[in-house]
């Protein structure tokens, strides 16, 4: 229910008494409306000059039918996802609405991308990029039209370049809003999640998008090729660099440098969450901050719901920061919240049981930090018992996690029996947890490289396992995650990490779950030893996990309306099945190997052209030779205009024995069938300690 405080009847009052009030959580007024919706909206393309002569492209939303030489602020959305053929869909809804309510919005292709001019850069959040996006923001406060102010909005990569944007400190740049961001590059983005090799749609999907051609004629002279076709694959790149270090904090600055107002958008089953509890714990500028139950979506476009509208509190925020209207928006709690119920593990679950709560700060004042103790015999309890468990590592166990800690996802029970389980007794009441449980391991392998996933779930009466949330650590990086170190085969480590960020409600009658395994295949690369680990109690410090408990019931709640109907592109038809797709699991009990197969795929058929994409990925293991791991990965986009159809490829294939990486990749260009560029790239790269 998006707004708990329904009408109460005087009668009903009468009878009840104000004790019965007393006991209720406070319900908010209902917040000042943000500016009309009083404007329509004109679509018109430019181009943004940059000190070097190249121009980027632009799509600005402007509002129509206001006053003469009425001026508004500019709000930024800056990433490299094709404004004009690739993320259009998506971006009319958000920038028509925030238009109509009296902002110019720009959507702007980085450069080498989409329309943009130049070559594509040679990573993600390049200093080119960056540099480009400072230009951007002050061309924007200087047009005509501006009042000088400019917000930055984003998800996923656009997000992400709010902060890092705003840790450079643009003049015009006067607040943000990072929706799904991050910015622990090798520890939590998609290629080294919790500092771990990850390999997974993006890498096949991203590395054929740089040789995408520019819209809408997708010119194939030498030039453009040479700019956009030929430049190397990102994914290459990133597996030159599996530590953390410069490579990956280059695009960043400490995030206690941001001097703005940030509004950060999440949700529990994004992988991107713990980002927002940094964003609440290290700024100092004003902080609000809104998490949902969802994934890696916008609130009111969510794969589940419940679906709430945001769009109307980004005005209120655009409002507040960019024209100077008090809307009360920084007179509110700062943290809306969704409390999870329990649910059934079901990928396909349609709507996440639970309720909006307010909180004052972070972490929740009323926090109580409650240990628990795993002991030999499966047992979670309040009380530390000396003992040890041995498990038998088995490398291709894990895929009900997902392919990351997010989504939605299968009951554990397949990945648990290949784990160490702990569990609570029944519980006598309900339990509510908010925030990132803490995990100390103490533990040893007979291997030089190991990793260990820790996992909290629910476990109902019946039997099923419900995924709460988890993490991972490697061995090797228990000191520094710069500086990785063998293991000592046979000697006992302490691993301290941090969950993923959770809210969740353990009904009475479940039990608490601890679950310790040795791989996530095929989220995380496999170590390549076998092997078997230790887990150690009752020590100094002991085995454990500490639970962030709070009430059930909550001071205030918040407000939010369900989403409205959104302005849609005019002539564009979108269907598929993209992330997260498809897959399957294939497993030979004679082999001892297993193979996981993914696949996506869509159409979007515009005006001008007609796009159709496929990819796959087959991931293969076998648990006797965990060092020989593959993952073969192809994309195929088709453009079909009058008399044209241009077929982009690329087909990747990352492999390992103990010692390296084998990295394999191949691009290629057809036009009607006739194949008009290839390109390849093969690199031979040590293994460090992934």
């Amino acid at each position: 229910m998006l707004t708990p405080c329904s009408k109460i009847s005087a009668p009903f009052l009468a009878q009840v008494g104000l004790a019965f009030l007393a006991a209720l959580p406070i319900c908010a007024a209902a917040p000042p409306p943000p500016s009309a919706s009083t404007y329509g909206v004109k679509v018109v393309e430019d181009w943004i000059p940059m000190p070097d002569g190249v121009r980027l492209n632009v799509s600005l939303f402007m509002p129509t039918g206001g006053k003469p030489g009425e001026k508004f602020p500019a709000v930024l959305e800056y990433l490299p996802y094709r404004k004009d053929d690739g993320t259009a869909p998506q971006d009319y809804p958000i920038h028509s609405y925030f238009a109509r309510h009296g902002y110019v919005t720009a959507r702007v292709d980085i450069r080498g991308t989409g329309r943009s001019e130049g070559h594509t850069p040679s990573r993600e959040y390049s200093a080119q990029e960056q540099q480009d996006g400072l230009e951007v923001i002050a061309w924007l406060a200087s047009q005509p039209w501006s009042n000088s102010n400019v917000g930055m909005f984003g998800i996923s990569w656009g997000g992400s370049n709010t902060l890092q944007l705003a840790m450079r400190h643009p003049p015009a740049l006067k607040a943000i809003i990072a929706i799904c961001a991050d910015e622990e590059l090798f520890k939590e983005d998609v290629h080294y999640i919790d500092g771990l090799m990850h390999v997974d749609a993006f890498e096949v999907t991203m590395d054929l998008q740089q040789a995408y051609l520019p819209s809408p004629d997708y010119p194939t002279d030498e030039k453009t090729l040479a700019l956009r076709f030929d430049q190397p694959p990102w994914s290459l790149e990133y597996m030159r660099h599996q530590r953390d270090g410069d490579f990956w904090h280059s695009p960043e600055r400490p995030l206690n440098s941001i001097r703005i107002p940030i509004f950060v958008i999440g949700g529990m089953l994004d992988g991107y969450r713990n980002s927002i509890v940094r964003v609440l714990e290290q700024v100092k500028s004003p902080v609000k901050a809104l998490i949902g139950p969802w994934n890696h979506n916008e609130p009111h476009d969510a794969d589940f719901g419940p679906r709430i509208e945001w769009r109307d509190q980004a005005v209120r925020w655009w409002d507040q920061w960019l024209k100077g209207r008090d809307t009360g928006i920084m007179d509110e709690p700062p943290i809306a919240v969704y409390m999870r119920h329990w649910y059934p593990p079901d990928p396909n679950l349609k709507e996440i049981p639970g309720d909006w709560r307010n909180e004052p700060g972070w972490p929740p004042p009323e926090t109580q930090l409650r240990t628990f103790y795993p002991s030999s015999g499966g047992s979670l309890t309040t009380m530390p018992v000396v003992g040890s468990d041995d498990l038998k590592y088995v490398p291709t166990a894990g895929v009900d996690g997902g392919f990351w800690w997010g989504d939605l996802t299968n009951d554990q029970r397949p990945w648990d029996a290949y784990s160490l389980v702990y569990d609570s007794p029944p519980l006598t009441e309900d339990v509510a947890i908010l925030g990132q449980p803490h995990v100390n391991l103490e533990a040893s392998a007979t291997a030089p490289l190991a990793d260990w996933f820790a996992r909290l779930c629910d476990v109902a009466p019946d039997g099923t396992v419900a995924l709460v949330t988890g993490a991972g650590t490697s061995g090797a990086q228990r000191e520094s995650a710069s500086q990785p170190a063998d293991l000592e085969p046979g000697r006992a480590y302490h691993l301290s990490f941090d969950m993923y960020l959770t809210s969740w409600v353990f009904p009475r009658g479940h039990r608490m779950r601890l679950a310790v395994s040795n791989s996530w295949w095929p989220t995380i690369w496999p170590t390549p030893y076998r092997m078997d680990t230790t887990l150690y109690f009752g020590g100094e410090p002991a085995t454990s996990i500490q639970l962030p408990v709070v009430s059930l019931e909550p001071a205030s709640r918040p407000h939010f309306s369900l989403p409205v109907p959104s302005d849609t592109l005019p002539g564009v038809h979108m269907s598929g099945n993209g992330w997260p797709g498809e897959w399957k699991v294939e497993r030979n009990e004679i082999a001892h190997s297993t193979r996981v197969q993914w696949q996506g795929n869509g159409v979007v058929d515009y005006p001008w052209v007609h796009q159709k994409y496929h990819e796959d990925l087959i991931y293969d293991l076998q648990d006797d030779h965990p060092d020989i791991s593959t993952v073969r990965g192809t994309a195929e986009t088709i453009y079909r205009q009058k008399g044209r159809v241009l077929t982009f490829r690329d087909h990747l294939t990352m492999r390992s024995d103990k010692q390296n990486f084998y990295y394999a990749y191949t691009r290629e260009l057809l036009e009607n069938g006739q194949r008009i560029r290839r390109k390849n790239w093969q690199e031979t790269i040590p293994r460090d300690h992934q």
